[in-house]
């Protein structure tokens, strides 16, 4: 059967970030997906200069009752990404649980963009609409752990399920790799209900290489991985996050080998040449080698 996806995330014209980094890689998955770009961006803003627009909240409600005059808001997931405005955040909540009641098995996946190594992407206020609100209507969630705030990575995990998600994955932490500081260690959560009706939880933790360069949109790419590798494995969270992470694994190592390249002999590349090889990485987004084994603790 179709499965169609709503993802409302960033745009960009040149490279990849929201839903540049989201919709190529669903697709190859066989997903159809419907697009919302809350900003529209000439590059991502990790560049010297960039330039673009921004959706409000009256304008996103506008597109999505185009969409609901034409009697085509049925969504399988739903898929989100960055959003610095309170307005237009609590549009996304409204639309979601609209979405959810006319089809209550609907997955939405969230990826809560907030910070990250104790730094904040958006304002303060955001806090609470995501806590409250954004939280408690997701299925799957995908915070690094400043998002997450983490004191104990599993006892948040079990926290962050009482909210609402029956899956979270903590993207990156830096809770010590017992391969050494090369490594980022990902940690991952999903309840579970058995054939007899008892829950149970699966919990898992992997150890990813890291790469001595600043990559923009792997964390949109890495939310969109898991809806897809989660929908083909629903009850197997290692099986998608070793497919997810490879996934990434291969993308980041044909960036930087591209990168590295372009820059030359003993010079760091620009963000322009940091740009991930999506297109080129289709063959392992369709069919990954899994690289990175997920350990079931």
């Amino acid at each position: 059967m179709e499965c169609r996806v709503l993802s409302i995330q960033s745009h960009v014209v040149r490279g990849y970030v929201g839903n540049k980094s989201a919709t190529f890689p669903l697709q190859v998955l066989g997903f159809e997906v419907d697009s919302i770009n809350s900003v529209q961006f000439s590059n991502h803003t990790g560049y010297a200069h960039w330039k673009g627009q921004v959706l409000t909240a009256e304008e996103l409600n506008v597109l999505y009752e185009g969409i609901k005059l034409n009697k085509v808001n049925h969504y399988d997931y739903i898929l989100t990404g960055y959003s610095r405005d309170m307005s237009f955040l609590e549009m996304v909540v409204d639309i979601i649980q609209e979405l959810k009641n006319a089809n209550p098995s609907l997955v939405y996946v969230c990826d809560p963009v907030m910070g990250d190594q104790g730094a904040m992407y958006v304002p303060e206020f955001l806090l609470p609409v995501y806590r409250d609100k954004v939280v408690p209507l997701a299925d799957i969630l995908t915070p690094n752990q400043f998002e997450a705030e983490i004191i104990s990575a599993l006892q948040v995990m079990d926290l962050l399920h009482s909210m609402g998600p029956d899956t979270v994955v903590l993207t990156s932490t830096d809770l010590p790799s017992k391969y050494g500081d090369q490594f980022l260690l990902a940690l991952g959560s999903q309840k579970i209900v058995k054939a007899d009706g008892t829950n149970t939880t699966q919990k898992i933790c992997m150890d990813i290489p890291k790469v001595d360069a600043v990559f923009v949109g792997t964390g949109d790419l890495f939310a969109a991985l898991l809806l897809a590798w989660t929908h083909h494995h629903p009850k197997d969270l290692k099986a998608a996050c070793e497919k997810t992470v490879s996934v990434m694994h291969h993308v980041i190592k044909r960036t930087i080998t591209y990168a590295n390249e372009m820059a030359g002999p003993g010079k760091r590349p620009s963000p322009a040449q940091l740009e991930l090889r999506m297109v080129q990485s289709k063959g392992d987004i369709e069919n990954p080698a899994v690289v990175v084994e997920a350990k079931v603790l």
